[in-house]
């Protein structure tokens, strides 16, 4: 089959489009034909090695595709169906292996682009606002990073959930449109001035309820200068590689509140409450109500390209790389 294998860490340079087996799959597993991919940020920390794992490899977190062959102990999937996964061993190839409880079947209605581009950012969404800063009807939310890929779904998702007012940040003006065609309220460039202060003044000095953070850095310390008294604050990665200090005394008077969250922890020890949020955010995808943007499309043999446009901060909404044609 052919797949996208990353043969040395370091940079884009290092993905070779290649010939390499189909990969085998035990009792538990099933076999699915890759039909799209996307391309997430882990995918880039990886490549650099930054998250272990032995070379060669291929990377990848999410597909959508058919299921082609079923292990021993499968009973929940059958041959044919359409689904979309997260995937072990990686998705950059026409073929891909996922644990029975990692793959959602998907109805007809659901495009496969939409399908493809939907796993990381929908499911860590839902999830960041649902589950763990439990957000309320009429809460206001802060979006760091708001024209990506999980920015965009977030805040179409904090305005489906209830939000009175959603405020995206950005890193550069040519991002504001995005941000905005995706239901953000206001969006600001914190390249160009102070997010904390224009918050505060757009929220008549309360500050907002939640706050989500995949920045980390100085933008989480910041962050505490707009965070409204019982604010949570969800901390869910960290793509400016520096480490934010926080303070305690910055908690308990204020009853404000820091959580973290990992996807990629919650599929490996809690892989059953990611089945429970398919089926919250599946509905919200065929109904139209949560449309994934995607700014990007690439064949899979060119994934290299897709990788530099998400290291140079210029992709808009997610990249999807078609793999079968």
């Amino acid at each position: 089959m052919k797949a996208v294998v990353v043969t040395n860490f370091g940079g884009p340079e290092y993905l070779s489009y290649q010939d390499i087996e189909v990969p085998k799959f035990n009792e538990d597993e099933v076999l699915i034909q890759v039909v799209k991919t996307s391309v997430n940020f882990a995918d880039i920390k990886q490549r650099y090695g930054k998250k272990g794992g032995k070379l060669p490899f291929v990377p990848g977190l999410d597909a959508a595709g058919y299921v082609v062959e079923i292990g021993a102990n499968v009973s929940n999937l059958t041959v044919g169906q359409r689904v979309i996964a997260f995937t072990k061993g990686g998705s950059y190839a026409e073929y891909a292996v996922a644990s029975h409880k990692l793959v959602y079947p998907i109805p007809d209605e659901l495009d496969f682009e939409t399908a493809a581009a939907c796993p990381i950012v929908s499911f860590l969404s839902y999830r960041l606002l649902h589950n763990i800063a439990r957000i309320e009807e009429g809460e206001s939310v802060l979006v760091h990073a708001a024209a990506g890929g999980v920015g965009t779904t977030a805040t179409q998702l904090a305005k489906l959930m209830g939000a009175s007012k959603v405020i995206g940040t950005v890193g550069h003006p040519d991002k504001i449109k995005t941000a905005l065609e995706n239901g953000a309220d206001h969006v600001i460039c914190y390249e160009q001035e102070d997010f904390a202060a224009k918050v505060n003044e757009l929220t008549n000095g309360l500050g907002v309820d939640i706050i989500l953070d995949s920045i980390a850095g100085a933008v989480t310390e910041n962050s505490f200068n707009c965070l409204a008294p019982f604010g949570r604050l969800v901390h869910f990665g960290n793509s400016s590689g520096h480490v934010g200090n926080i303070k305690t005394v910055d908690l308990h008077a204020s009853c404000r509140s820091v959580l973290g969250y990992s996807l990629g922890t919650t599929r490996q020890k809690r892989p059953e409450l990611q089945r429970e949020t398919a089926q919250k955010v599946i509905p919200y995808l065929v109904n139209k109500q949560l449309k994934i943007a995607v700014g990007h499309r690439f064949p899979l043999k060119d994934a290299a390209s897709a990788h530099l446009l998400v290291e140079n901060r210029l992709n808009k909404g997610k990249i999807i790389l078609d793999v079968l044609n």
